[in-house]
Protein backbone atom coordinates (compact mmCIF):
# COMPACT_ATOMS: atom_id res chain seq x y z
CA UNK A 1 0.00 0.00 0.00
CA UNK A 2 1.57 3.00 -0.99
CA UNK A 3 0.79 6.20 0.61
CA UNK A 4 1.60 10.06 -1.56
CA UNK A 5 2.29 12.63 1.21
CA UNK A 6 0.34 16.03 0.72
CA UNK A 7 1.92 18.99 -0.34
CA UNK A 8 1.43 21.76 1.74
CA UNK A 9 3.24 25.58 1.66
CA UNK A 10 3.27 26.11 5.16
CA UNK A 11 4.80 29.92 5.04
CA UNK A 12 1.22 30.54 3.65
CA UNK A 13 -0.26 28.34 6.89
CA UNK A 14 1.88 30.63 9.33
CA UNK A 15 -0.72 32.82 10.64
CA UNK A 16 -3.04 30.40 11.48
CA UNK A 17 -0.86 27.46 12.89
CA UNK A 18 0.43 30.19 14.97
CA UNK A 19 -3.29 30.80 16.45
CA UNK A 20 -3.98 27.30 16.46
CA UNK A 21 -1.03 25.97 17.92
CA UNK A 22 -1.18 28.63 20.99
CA UNK A 23 -4.93 26.58 21.65
CA UNK A 24 -3.05 23.52 22.02
CA UNK A 25 -0.31 24.89 23.88
CA UNK A 26 -3.24 26.43 26.01
CA UNK A 27 -4.34 22.98 26.57
CA UNK A 28 -0.98 21.79 28.07
CA UNK A 29 -0.66 25.32 30.59
CA UNK A 30 -4.17 23.74 31.50
CA UNK A 31 -2.49 20.55 33.18
CA UNK A 32 1.20 21.91 33.84
CA UNK A 33 0.64 25.69 35.07
CA UNK A 34 -0.68 25.90 38.84
CA UNK A 35 -4.05 27.18 39.24
CA UNK A 36 -3.52 31.01 40.69
CA UNK A 37 -1.22 31.39 37.37
CA UNK A 38 -3.56 30.27 34.50
CA UNK A 39 -5.54 33.23 33.98
CA UNK A 40 -2.51 35.43 33.51
CA UNK A 41 -0.61 32.71 31.46
CA UNK A 42 -3.29 31.71 28.85
CA UNK A 43 -4.07 35.61 28.02
CA UNK A 44 -0.38 36.39 27.65
CA UNK A 45 -0.13 33.18 25.05
CA UNK A 46 -3.40 34.19 23.66
CA UNK A 47 -3.01 37.80 23.01
CA UNK A 48 0.97 37.27 21.99
CA UNK A 49 -0.52 34.66 19.44
CA UNK A 50 -3.04 36.53 17.86
CA UNK A 51 -0.30 39.62 17.72
CA UNK A 52 2.40 37.49 16.48
CA UNK A 53 -0.04 36.25 13.62
CA UNK A 54 -1.06 39.39 12.83
CA UNK A 55 2.61 40.61 11.99
CA UNK A 56 2.59 37.04 9.84
CA UNK A 57 -0.18 37.77 8.12
CA UNK A 58 1.17 41.40 7.11
CA UNK A 59 3.94 39.51 5.53
CA UNK A 60 1.72 37.07 3.39
CA UNK A 61 -0.46 40.40 2.41
CA UNK A 62 2.62 41.25 0.64
CA UNK A 63 3.47 38.72 -0.65
CA UNK A 64 0.03 37.84 -2.45
CA UNK A 65 -1.39 41.68 -2.84
CA UNK A 66 0.46 41.93 -6.23
CA UNK A 67 -0.68 38.71 -7.13
CA UNK A 68 -3.68 35.96 -7.61
CA UNK A 69 -2.87 33.85 -5.11
CA UNK A 70 -2.36 29.81 -5.02
CA UNK A 71 -3.25 26.52 -3.27
CA UNK A 72 -1.56 26.14 -0.08
CA UNK A 73 -2.72 22.44 -0.18
CA UNK A 74 -5.76 20.64 -0.90
CA UNK A 75 -8.96 22.32 -0.19
CA UNK A 76 -7.26 26.00 1.32
CA UNK A 77 -5.96 28.44 -1.39
CA UNK A 78 -4.18 31.72 -0.27
CA UNK A 79 -5.64 34.79 -2.07
CA UNK A 80 -6.17 38.72 -1.49
CA UNK A 81 -9.40 37.64 -0.46
CA UNK A 82 -8.43 35.04 2.00
CA UNK A 83 -5.56 37.11 3.56
CA UNK A 84 -7.55 40.03 4.24
CA UNK A 85 -10.47 37.54 5.66
CA UNK A 86 -7.59 36.23 7.81
CA UNK A 87 -7.21 39.74 9.18
CA UNK A 88 -10.68 41.19 9.82
CA UNK A 89 -11.23 37.68 11.91
CA UNK A 90 -7.67 38.42 13.96
CA UNK A 91 -9.19 42.06 14.33
CA UNK A 92 -12.34 40.73 16.17
CA UNK A 93 -10.11 38.04 18.02
CA UNK A 94 -7.58 40.48 19.93
CA UNK A 95 -11.23 42.36 20.72
CA UNK A 96 -12.68 39.00 21.90
CA UNK A 97 -9.80 37.72 23.87
CA UNK A 98 -9.29 41.05 25.56
CA UNK A 99 -12.78 41.00 26.65
CA UNK A 100 -13.27 37.39 27.49
CA UNK A 101 -9.73 37.41 29.97
CA UNK A 102 -11.11 40.30 32.09
CA UNK A 103 -11.67 40.15 35.93
CA UNK A 104 -13.55 42.73 37.20
CA UNK A 105 -12.96 44.79 40.46
CA UNK A 106 -15.70 42.47 41.89
CA UNK A 107 -12.83 39.70 41.69
CA UNK A 108 -14.69 37.92 39.12
CA UNK A 109 -14.72 37.13 35.50
CA UNK A 110 -17.69 35.47 33.06
CA UNK A 111 -17.23 32.32 33.62
CA UNK A 112 -17.82 29.63 35.91
CA UNK A 113 -15.53 28.54 38.33
CA UNK A 114 -15.25 25.08 36.97
CA UNK A 115 -17.21 23.72 34.17
CA UNK A 116 -17.90 20.22 35.78
CA UNK A 117 -19.43 21.87 39.07
CA UNK A 118 -23.45 20.75 39.13
CA UNK A 119 -24.93 24.48 38.82
CA UNK A 120 -26.02 24.96 43.21
CA UNK A 121 -24.05 22.12 44.06
CA UNK A 122 -21.91 22.70 47.06
CA UNK A 123 -18.81 21.58 44.94
CA UNK A 124 -19.59 24.75 42.74
CA UNK A 125 -19.57 27.16 46.31
CA UNK A 126 -16.25 25.63 47.55
CA UNK A 127 -14.82 26.65 43.65
CA UNK A 128 -16.35 30.15 43.66
CA UNK A 129 -15.20 30.26 47.34
CA UNK A 130 -11.73 29.16 46.27
CA UNK A 131 -11.76 31.86 43.56
CA UNK A 132 -11.17 29.92 40.48
CA UNK A 133 -12.26 30.36 37.11
CA UNK A 134 -12.56 28.53 34.10
CA UNK A 135 -9.48 29.47 32.13
CA UNK A 136 -9.82 26.70 29.38
CA UNK A 137 -11.69 29.03 27.95
CA UNK A 138 -8.73 30.64 26.19
CA UNK A 139 -7.65 27.78 24.36
CA UNK A 140 -11.17 26.96 23.47
CA UNK A 141 -11.10 30.68 21.81
CA UNK A 142 -7.65 30.12 19.94
CA UNK A 143 -9.05 26.93 18.29
CA UNK A 144 -12.39 28.16 16.94
CA UNK A 145 -10.41 31.45 16.09
CA UNK A 146 -8.15 29.21 13.72
CA UNK A 147 -10.66 27.99 12.48
CA UNK A 148 -12.71 30.82 11.35
CA UNK A 149 -9.09 32.25 9.92
CA UNK A 150 -9.31 29.34 7.39
CA UNK A 151 -12.88 29.92 6.92
CA UNK A 152 -12.78 32.41 4.06
CA UNK A 153 -9.89 30.30 2.73
CA UNK A 154 -11.75 27.49 2.10
CA UNK A 155 -12.01 26.17 -1.48
CA UNK A 156 -13.42 22.97 -1.77
CA UNK A 157 -16.62 20.79 0.25
CA UNK A 158 -14.68 18.51 2.32
CA UNK A 159 -12.50 21.29 3.83
CA UNK A 160 -15.30 23.79 4.91
CA UNK A 161 -16.81 21.15 6.29
CA UNK A 162 -14.10 19.99 8.64
CA UNK A 163 -13.61 23.69 9.68
CA UNK A 164 -16.93 24.46 10.23
CA UNK A 165 -16.71 21.83 12.74
CA UNK A 166 -13.22 23.53 13.82
CA UNK A 167 -15.30 26.46 14.41
CA UNK A 168 -18.37 25.05 15.91
CA UNK A 169 -17.20 22.87 18.56
CA UNK A 170 -15.57 25.03 21.02
CA UNK A 171 -18.31 27.43 20.65
CA UNK A 172 -20.67 24.37 21.79
CA UNK A 173 -18.41 24.34 25.30
CA UNK A 174 -17.56 28.05 25.64
CA UNK A 175 -21.72 28.63 25.57
CA UNK A 176 -21.89 26.37 28.47
CA UNK A 177 -19.46 28.22 30.67
CA UNK A 178 -21.42 30.78 32.10
CA UNK A 179 -20.73 32.19 35.93
CA UNK A 180 -24.36 33.31 36.96
CA UNK A 181 -27.48 31.67 35.54
CA UNK A 182 -25.76 28.49 34.99
CA UNK A 183 -28.88 26.67 34.20
CA UNK A 184 -29.40 29.13 31.19
CA UNK A 185 -26.56 28.93 29.71
CA UNK A 186 -26.18 25.33 29.20
CA UNK A 187 -29.39 25.00 28.23
CA UNK A 188 -28.21 28.19 25.51
CA UNK A 189 -25.39 25.40 24.86
CA UNK A 190 -27.38 22.35 24.38
CA UNK A 191 -29.49 24.30 21.28
CA UNK A 192 -26.39 25.44 19.81
CA UNK A 193 -25.05 22.07 19.77
CA UNK A 194 -28.37 20.38 18.18
CA UNK A 195 -29.39 23.09 15.83
CA UNK A 196 -25.60 23.11 14.86
CA UNK A 197 -25.97 19.37 14.21
CA UNK A 198 -28.68 19.87 11.94
CA UNK A 199 -26.39 22.95 9.79
CA UNK A 200 -23.85 20.12 9.50
CA UNK A 201 -26.29 17.90 8.38
CA UNK A 202 -27.65 20.34 5.71
CA UNK A 203 -24.36 20.52 4.17
CA UNK A 204 -23.24 17.21 4.11
CA UNK A 205 -26.16 15.98 2.18
CA UNK A 206 -25.36 19.43 -0.45
CA UNK A 207 -22.21 18.42 -0.92
CA UNK A 208 -22.72 14.60 -1.20
CA UNK A 209 -25.48 16.08 -4.11
CA UNK A 210 -22.83 18.56 -5.72
CA UNK A 211 -19.89 15.56 -5.27
CA UNK A 212 -22.61 12.75 -7.41
CA UNK A 213 -23.54 16.01 -9.53
CA UNK A 214 -19.79 16.90 -10.81
CA UNK A 215 -17.49 14.00 -9.36
CA UNK A 216 -15.40 16.63 -7.45
CA UNK A 217 -15.87 18.22 -3.96
CA UNK A 218 -13.72 20.54 -5.40
CA UNK A 219 -15.47 24.70 -5.78
CA UNK A 220 -13.24 25.05 -9.27
CA UNK A 221 -13.86 21.38 -10.79
CA UNK A 222 -17.44 22.03 -9.63
CA UNK A 223 -18.10 25.39 -11.32
CA UNK A 224 -16.14 24.18 -14.33
CA UNK A 225 -18.49 20.90 -15.00
CA UNK A 226 -21.58 23.61 -14.48
CA UNK A 227 -19.86 26.20 -17.15
CA UNK A 228 -19.82 23.21 -19.74
CA UNK A 229 -23.33 22.57 -19.35
CA UNK A 230 -25.67 19.92 -16.93
CA UNK A 231 -26.36 16.83 -18.11
CA UNK A 232 -29.89 15.75 -18.73
CA UNK A 233 -32.00 15.39 -15.56
CA UNK A 234 -29.21 16.72 -13.32
CA UNK A 235 -30.11 20.29 -13.17
CA UNK A 236 -32.27 19.38 -9.97
CA UNK A 237 -29.40 17.73 -8.46
CA UNK A 238 -27.33 20.86 -8.48
CA UNK A 239 -29.50 22.78 -7.55
CA UNK A 240 -30.47 21.29 -4.27
CA UNK A 241 -27.18 20.71 -3.01
CA UNK A 242 -26.09 24.22 -3.79
CA UNK A 243 -29.19 25.22 -1.92
CA UNK A 244 -28.31 22.77 1.04
CA UNK A 245 -24.38 23.94 1.60
CA UNK A 246 -25.77 27.48 1.53
CA UNK A 247 -28.33 26.97 4.18
CA UNK A 248 -25.51 24.85 6.21
CA UNK A 249 -23.77 28.51 6.26
CA UNK A 250 -27.00 30.73 6.76
CA UNK A 251 -27.80 28.49 9.72
CA UNK A 252 -24.13 30.10 11.36
CA UNK A 253 -25.03 33.68 10.24
CA UNK A 254 -28.74 33.40 11.64
CA UNK A 255 -30.35 34.15 8.54
CA UNK A 256 -34.54 33.90 8.20
CA UNK A 257 -35.76 31.30 9.16
CA UNK A 258 -32.03 29.33 10.22
CA UNK A 259 -32.23 31.31 12.89
CA UNK A 260 -34.11 30.02 15.83
CA UNK A 261 -31.08 29.37 17.76
CA UNK A 262 -29.81 32.74 17.52
CA UNK A 263 -31.86 35.11 20.60
CA UNK A 264 -31.95 32.19 23.05
CA UNK A 265 -27.91 31.41 22.69
CA UNK A 266 -27.03 34.33 23.14
CA UNK A 267 -28.69 35.55 26.06
CA UNK A 268 -27.58 32.51 27.71
CA UNK A 269 -24.06 32.13 27.04
CA UNK A 270 -21.28 34.21 29.11
CA UNK A 271 -21.64 37.52 27.33
CA UNK A 272 -18.21 37.91 26.19
CA UNK A 273 -18.53 34.35 24.44
CA UNK A 274 -21.78 36.15 22.99
CA UNK A 275 -19.82 38.82 21.39
CA UNK A 276 -17.27 36.43 19.96
CA UNK A 277 -19.93 34.58 18.15
CA UNK A 278 -21.98 37.55 17.14
CA UNK A 279 -18.76 39.38 15.62
CA UNK A 280 -16.65 36.42 14.58
CA UNK A 281 -19.03 33.70 13.42
CA UNK A 282 -20.63 35.62 11.77
CA UNK A 283 -17.83 37.60 9.76
CA UNK A 284 -16.11 34.07 9.39
CA UNK A 285 -19.59 31.96 7.90
CA UNK A 286 -20.23 35.22 5.48
CA UNK A 287 -16.74 35.11 4.23
CA UNK A 288 -16.54 31.42 3.45
CA UNK A 289 -20.62 32.05 2.08
CA UNK A 290 -19.04 34.70 -0.37
CA UNK A 291 -16.32 31.95 -1.91
CA UNK A 292 -18.57 29.48 -2.30
CA UNK A 293 -21.36 31.50 -4.21
CA UNK A 294 -18.94 33.65 -5.77
CA UNK A 295 -17.22 30.58 -7.34
CA UNK A 296 -19.98 27.80 -7.24
CA UNK A 297 -23.62 29.42 -6.68
CA UNK A 298 -23.38 32.49 -8.85
CA UNK A 299 -23.40 29.86 -12.14
CA UNK A 300 -27.09 29.42 -10.70
CA UNK A 301 -27.57 33.04 -10.28
CA UNK A 302 -31.06 33.33 -11.40
CA UNK A 303 -31.83 29.60 -10.04
CA UNK A 304 -30.87 30.65 -6.82
CA UNK A 305 -32.12 34.31 -6.93
CA UNK A 306 -35.70 33.73 -5.30
CA UNK A 307 -34.25 31.31 -2.57
CA UNK A 308 -31.32 34.61 -1.53
CA UNK A 309 -33.67 37.41 -2.01
CA UNK A 310 -36.48 35.85 0.01
CA UNK A 311 -34.13 34.96 3.01
CA UNK A 312 -32.73 38.46 3.05
CA UNK A 313 -36.39 39.75 2.86
CA UNK A 314 -37.12 37.74 5.86
CA UNK A 315 -33.87 38.07 7.52
CA UNK A 316 -34.35 41.80 7.75
CA UNK A 317 -37.89 42.01 8.78
CA UNK A 318 -37.92 39.49 11.44
CA UNK A 319 -35.01 40.66 12.62
CA UNK A 320 -36.20 44.49 12.73
CA UNK A 321 -40.07 43.99 13.95
CA UNK A 322 -39.16 41.32 16.70
CA UNK A 323 -36.05 43.55 17.84
CA UNK A 324 -38.51 46.34 18.63
CA UNK A 325 -40.81 44.80 21.30
CA UNK A 326 -37.62 43.22 23.11
CA UNK A 327 -36.83 43.99 26.76
CA UNK A 328 -33.32 42.41 27.13
CA UNK A 329 -30.68 43.79 25.74
CA UNK A 330 -28.47 40.62 24.34
CA UNK A 331 -32.06 39.69 22.81
CA UNK A 332 -32.35 43.29 21.49
CA UNK A 333 -28.79 42.71 20.13
CA UNK A 334 -29.36 39.37 19.05
CA UNK A 335 -32.68 40.54 16.71
CA UNK A 336 -29.84 43.42 15.53
CA UNK A 337 -27.44 40.65 14.54
CA UNK A 338 -30.34 39.37 12.24
CA UNK A 339 -31.18 42.61 10.57
CA UNK A 340 -27.74 43.20 9.78
CA UNK A 341 -27.24 39.69 8.40
CA UNK A 342 -29.97 40.39 6.19
CA UNK A 343 -28.35 43.58 5.05
CA UNK A 344 -25.06 41.73 4.42
CA UNK A 345 -26.86 38.78 1.92
CA UNK A 346 -27.27 41.80 -0.41
CA UNK A 347 -23.25 41.81 -0.55
CA UNK A 348 -23.87 37.77 -1.58
CA UNK A 349 -26.41 38.38 -3.85
CA UNK A 350 -24.87 41.53 -6.23
CA UNK A 351 -22.54 39.11 -7.30
CA UNK A 352 -20.31 41.96 -8.23
CA UNK A 353 -16.93 42.70 -7.11
CA UNK A 354 -17.24 45.49 -5.13
CA UNK A 355 -19.59 43.19 -3.05
CA UNK A 356 -16.87 41.46 -1.76
CA UNK A 357 -15.08 44.35 -0.87
CA UNK A 358 -17.72 45.66 0.93
CA UNK A 359 -18.90 42.66 2.91
CA UNK A 360 -14.78 42.90 4.00
CA UNK A 361 -15.60 46.08 5.51
CA UNK A 362 -19.38 45.43 6.65
CA UNK A 363 -17.69 42.35 8.79
CA UNK A 364 -15.34 44.26 10.29
CA UNK A 365 -17.56 47.14 11.11
CA UNK A 366 -19.64 45.23 12.64
CA UNK A 367 -17.79 42.72 14.40
CA UNK A 368 -15.93 45.58 15.98
CA UNK A 369 -18.81 47.98 17.27
CA UNK A 370 -20.57 44.65 18.50
CA UNK A 371 -17.37 43.42 20.90
CA UNK A 372 -17.39 46.90 22.25
CA UNK A 373 -21.16 46.77 22.80
CA UNK A 374 -20.76 43.33 24.90
CA UNK A 375 -18.16 44.31 26.51
CA UNK A 376 -20.14 47.03 28.11
CA UNK A 377 -23.33 45.05 29.34
CA UNK A 378 -20.64 42.33 30.65
CA UNK A 379 -19.81 45.59 33.14
CA UNK A 380 -23.56 46.52 33.94
CA UNK A 381 -24.81 44.03 37.28
CA UNK A 382 -27.30 43.64 39.22
CA UNK A 383 -27.20 45.07 42.43
CA UNK A 384 -27.41 43.02 45.79
CA UNK A 385 -27.02 45.06 48.47
CA UNK A 386 -24.05 46.56 47.09
CA UNK A 387 -22.39 43.48 45.73
CA UNK A 388 -22.62 42.96 42.02
CA UNK A 389 -24.13 39.94 40.39
CA UNK A 390 -25.54 38.38 37.19
CA UNK A 391 -25.28 40.81 34.35
CA UNK A 392 -28.23 43.16 34.37
CA UNK A 393 -29.75 42.74 30.32
CA UNK A 394 -32.88 44.22 31.06
CA UNK A 395 -33.22 47.39 29.32
CA UNK A 396 -34.72 49.40 32.24
CA UNK A 397 -31.10 48.28 34.20
CA UNK A 398 -29.17 50.70 31.71
CA UNK A 399 -31.41 53.83 33.13
CA UNK A 400 -29.27 56.92 33.86
CA UNK A 401 -26.19 54.93 33.04
CA UNK A 402 -25.22 58.04 31.33
CA UNK A 403 -24.87 60.21 34.09
CA UNK A 404 -23.66 57.18 36.90
CA UNK A 405 -21.28 56.17 34.34
CA UNK A 406 -21.23 58.89 31.47
CA UNK A 407 -17.77 57.30 29.67
CA UNK A 408 -19.31 53.96 29.60
CA UNK A 409 -22.31 54.98 28.58
CA UNK A 410 -20.62 57.53 25.93
CA UNK A 411 -18.87 54.25 24.50
CA UNK A 412 -22.35 52.19 23.92
CA UNK A 413 -23.71 55.09 22.34
CA UNK A 414 -20.85 55.24 19.87
CA UNK A 415 -21.72 51.63 18.84
CA UNK A 416 -25.39 51.86 18.59
CA UNK A 417 -25.10 54.87 16.59
CA UNK A 418 -22.68 53.12 14.08
CA UNK A 419 -25.35 49.90 14.02
CA UNK A 420 -27.97 52.34 13.16
CA UNK A 421 -25.75 53.75 10.09
CA UNK A 422 -25.53 57.42 11.35
CA UNK A 423 -22.64 59.38 9.37
CA UNK A 424 -19.48 59.65 10.78
CA UNK A 425 -19.72 56.50 12.50
CA UNK A 426 -17.71 53.32 10.54
CA UNK A 427 -21.22 51.89 10.38
CA UNK A 428 -22.59 54.73 8.03
CA UNK A 429 -19.46 53.62 5.73
CA UNK A 430 -20.12 50.49 5.57
CA UNK A 431 -23.97 50.51 5.11
CA UNK A 432 -23.20 53.07 2.22
CA UNK A 433 -20.37 50.89 0.95
CA UNK A 434 -22.83 47.91 0.59
CA UNK A 435 -25.85 49.29 -0.40
CA UNK A 436 -24.00 51.16 -3.63
CA UNK A 437 -23.09 47.66 -4.41
CA UNK A 438 -26.16 46.07 -4.31
CA UNK A 439 -27.75 48.25 -6.23
CA UNK A 440 -24.87 48.31 -9.00
CA UNK A 441 -25.49 44.50 -9.03
CA UNK A 442 -29.06 44.65 -9.76
CA UNK A 443 -30.75 44.17 -5.91
CA UNK A 444 -32.34 47.40 -5.87
CA UNK A 445 -35.45 46.24 -4.31
CA UNK A 446 -33.27 44.68 -1.37
CA UNK A 447 -31.10 47.87 -0.58
CA UNK A 448 -34.60 50.00 -0.38
CA UNK A 449 -35.71 47.34 2.15
CA UNK A 450 -32.45 47.39 3.82
CA UNK A 451 -33.06 51.38 4.10
CA UNK A 452 -36.32 50.76 5.74
CA UNK A 453 -35.07 48.15 7.83
CA UNK A 454 -32.54 50.08 8.81
CA UNK A 455 -34.49 53.07 9.35
CA UNK A 456 -37.14 50.82 12.08
CA UNK A 457 -34.03 49.64 13.61
CA UNK A 458 -32.39 52.78 14.70
CA UNK A 459 -35.43 52.94 17.23
CA UNK A 460 -34.41 50.71 19.55
CA UNK A 461 -31.03 51.68 19.69
CA UNK A 462 -32.24 55.34 19.93
CA UNK A 463 -34.63 53.89 22.84
CA UNK A 464 -31.38 52.51 24.37
CA UNK A 465 -29.25 56.09 24.29
CA UNK A 466 -32.62 57.62 25.23
CA UNK A 467 -32.72 55.51 28.60
CA UNK A 468 -28.82 55.67 29.30
CA UNK A 469 -28.80 59.88 29.02
CA UNK A 470 -32.42 61.17 29.96
CA UNK A 471 -33.49 58.93 32.67
CA UNK A 472 -32.95 58.58 35.92
CA UNK A 473 -31.01 56.29 37.02
CA UNK A 474 -32.85 53.63 40.04
CA UNK A 475 -30.86 52.96 43.02
CA UNK A 476 -30.42 49.73 44.48
CA UNK A 477 -31.02 48.42 40.90
CA UNK A 478 -27.81 47.84 39.45
CA UNK A 479 -23.87 48.46 39.69
CA UNK A 480 -21.52 49.34 37.14
CA UNK A 481 -18.23 47.01 38.13
CA UNK A 482 -14.96 48.82 36.80
CA UNK A 483 -12.66 46.39 34.47
CA UNK A 484 -9.21 45.47 35.39
CA UNK A 485 -7.92 47.10 32.30
CA UNK A 486 -8.25 44.26 29.49
CA UNK A 487 -12.44 45.03 29.10
CA UNK A 488 -11.62 48.58 29.39
CA UNK A 489 -8.84 48.50 26.70
CA UNK A 490 -11.14 46.71 24.02
CA UNK A 491 -14.13 49.01 24.23
CA UNK A 492 -11.34 51.89 24.22
CA UNK A 493 -10.01 50.76 20.81
CA UNK A 494 -13.45 49.15 19.29
CA UNK A 495 -15.11 53.12 20.08
CA UNK A 496 -12.05 54.78 18.57
CA UNK A 497 -11.93 52.59 15.73
CA UNK A 498 -15.63 53.15 15.27
CA UNK A 499 -15.53 56.29 15.40
CA UNK A 500 -11.66 56.76 12.77
CA UNK A 501 -13.01 54.43 10.26
CA UNK A 502 -16.61 56.89 10.30
CA UNK A 503 -14.35 60.02 9.76
CA UNK A 504 -11.64 58.52 7.59
CA UNK A 505 -11.73 55.50 5.91
CA UNK A 506 -10.07 55.71 2.73
CA UNK A 507 -7.03 53.95 3.66
CA UNK A 508 -9.12 50.59 4.62
CA UNK A 509 -11.14 51.46 1.88
CA UNK A 510 -8.38 51.05 -0.31
CA UNK A 511 -6.58 47.88 1.29
CA UNK A 512 -9.69 45.90 1.03
CA UNK A 513 -10.14 46.68 -2.83
CA UNK A 514 -6.90 44.81 -3.68
CA UNK A 515 -9.01 42.04 -2.12
CA UNK A 516 -10.88 41.49 -4.32
CA UNK A 517 -8.79 40.40 -6.90
CA UNK A 518 -8.08 37.13 -5.45
CA UNK A 519 -11.72 35.47 -5.82
CA UNK A 520 -12.09 33.65 -9.36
Amino acid sequence: MSFTAPTITWAGLTPVLLVLGAGVLGVLLEALVPRRSRLTTQTVLALGAVLAAGVALSDRWVKVSAGTGSALTTGINEDPFGVAAQGVLLVIGLLAVLVIADRTSAGDGAFAAQGADRPGSAEETESLHAGWTSTEVLPLTMLSLGGMMLFGMVSDLIALFVVLELVSLPLYVMAALARHRRLLSQEAALKYFVLGAFASAFLLMGAALLYGYSGSVSYAVIAQVLQEGTAAGTDRLVLAGTALVTIGLLFKIAAVPFHAWSPDVYQGAPTPVTGFMAAGVKAAAFLALVRFYYVVGGNLGWDMAPFLWSVAVLTMAVGTVVGVVQGDVKRMLAYSAIAHAGHMLIGVIALDARGIHALLLYALVYGVATLGAFGVVALVRADHDGAPGAEATDLESFAGLGRTNPWLAGAMTVFLLSFAGIPLTAGFVAKFDLFVAGASGGAVWLVVAAVVSSAVTAFFYARLIVLMFFRDPTQGRVVVVSSTGLSAVAIVLAAVATIGLGVAPEALLTTLGHAVMLVP
